[in-house]
């Protein structure tokens, strides 16, 4: 299988209230709103993000984001009001650990110690 392009998916309850607070994770507005219930983020050429509104399935996902400054990162979020748990060190990457409006686990990671 040749894989050009991958998309990470969560679904969410209320798609206006989740997509604000992925657009406050991501920094910026969404690239595109397929259909209805669905938004989506563009990260370079061979990654994405869809939102999807699906209250059956809420809360039930999770998605790890490797970064390349968590704690640059970490900042940004606490100045935009996301309040992020503390970074958590390990042995080869460091970590947060988020949790968005429904509960899916979004987890920051930078390979090593940020």
């Amino acid at each position: 299988m040749a894989i050009e392009k991958i998309y990470a998916q969560l679904s969410c309850s209320d798609i206006v209230n989740s997509a604000k607070w992925f657009q406050t994770l991501f920094g910026r507005a969404p690239d595109a709103r397929p259909m209805n219930g669905l938004v989506e983020w563009r990260h370079e050429k061979q990654a994405g993000f869809q939102l999807f509104e699906n209250p059956g399935d809420a809360g039930r996902g999770t998605m790890t984001l490797i970064v390349s400054a968590l704690q640059k990162e970490h900042e940004r979020l606490t100045e935009a009001g996301m309040a992020p748990p503390a970074i958590e060190p390990a042995d080869s990457v460091s970590l947060v650990r988020l949790r968005d409006p429904d509960g899916n686990l979004v987890v920051l990671a930078q390979p090593g110690r940020a």
